[in-house]
């Protein structure tokens, strides 16, 4: 008989790509995933991981069983929910993904408060770029994911996956201290659309964004430095090195020599929590969702204007009445 954890191994090095990193989303060793795989090649008397370059690629045996996996795990997931319903109140394991500003500037109280309040969850976190976030709730490699849109890229609609506005991030001009614009109340785009910029790479939707709004003033940019990590951002403008613009979320603290101008019309991106279909009676799906809420109005950040088409967690049991999101579309 096929062993479910040696299918959940295989799978999650399909969901993620790599021995290394199914590891981080099990929260197993790299060595471990391996030696469940490997049995698992034994179990069925066939390869089910193939060497290509410094990776793996899985076979078409591998495929089959994946596929077999996954509605073995989407049964138990049924199962899950069923209990922990039936339960009233969170319980087993919450897995949640959120992309890097948001790891750093939202996740960390709502898991502690998580944690506090209901100790029989068990909380994993994974760091993800927001273009895998839906992917990888539609596959069921996480249960929660908290991603984001801007304008010129919104959140694609995927069948099984269904969500709820956060709220509103938004974005401003940082300058050097010294910089000619620094004492400006506020700039239009027009003002800053001949400065040397500090953005984030090609492939990014913030630099995406960057480009398309300076070409319609008809400018093209000079994006001299770029980087993934808006605290080097921050870095490079104290020392004076251009300007950038950089979401309030995660940002903390403006280094000496850094100086904030808001831009109009503010930059905004909308943030959104993601959830299967499936799970959306999981008292953990709520009571997390509610959370991601009360801890971006508790942060000062914006509200996101409402829009109809998506679907919120129903209501907990009467002995938590206060645990489900309020409906919001987005």
């Amino acid at each position: 008989m096929l062993d479910l954890a040696r299918l959940r191994a295989l799978h999650a090095v399909y969901t993620h790509g790599s021995v290394g990193a199914a590891a981080m989303a099990l929260g197993y060793t790299p060595s471990a995933v391996s030696q469940q795989i490997a049995k698992l090649e034994r179990e069925t008397g066939t390869t089910l991981l193939e060497r290509q370059g410094r990776g793996v690629a899985l076979t078409d045996a591998a495929h089959l069983l994946v596929s077999t996996a996954q509605k073995l795990m989407d049964i138990v997931e049924s199962a899950e929910v069923a209990l922990e319903e039936q339960r009233g109140q969170p319980t087993g394991q919450l897995t949640m993904a959120a992309f890097p500003t948001a790891a750093c500037g939202l996740m960390p109280p709502v898991l502690a408060r998580l944690a506090r309040e209901h100790p029989a969850l068990n909380l994993r976190l994974t760091e993800v770029d927001s273009r895998q976030s839906v992917d990888m709730v539609a596959r069921g490699a996480v249960d929660l994911a908290v991603t984001h849109d801007w304008d010129i890229a919104p959140l694609p609609a995927t069948e099984g996956v269904e969500r709820q506005v956060i709220g509103e991030d938004r974005c401003d001009v940082l300058v050097p201290a010294g910089h000619r614009l620094a004492t400006r109340t506020s700039l239009v785009r027009s003002d800053v659309a001949r400065e040397r910029w500090i953005c984030q790479p090609p492939g990014s939707t913030c630099h995406a964004w960057l480009v398309r709004t300076l070409r319609e003033v008809r400018t093209e940019p000079d994006l001299a430095f770029q980087s993934g990590e808006y605290a080097t951002h921050l870095a490079l403008v104290a020392a004076g090195l251009g300007i950038a613009l950089v979401p309030r979320l995660g940002r903390g603290p403006l280094p000496e020599g850094a100086v904030m101008v808001p831009l109009e019309p503010a930059p905004t991106r909308t943030l959104y929590a993601l959830w299967r279909a499936g799970a959306a009676r999981r008292p953990s799906i709520a009571v997390a969702v509610r959370m991601l809420r009360e801890q971006w109005q508790t942060s000062g950040g914006a509200p996101a204007p409402a829009s109809p088409g998506h679907a919120a967690p129903p209501p907990l049991s009467a002995s938590e009445p206060t645990s489900a999101p309020v409906a919001v579309s987005g």
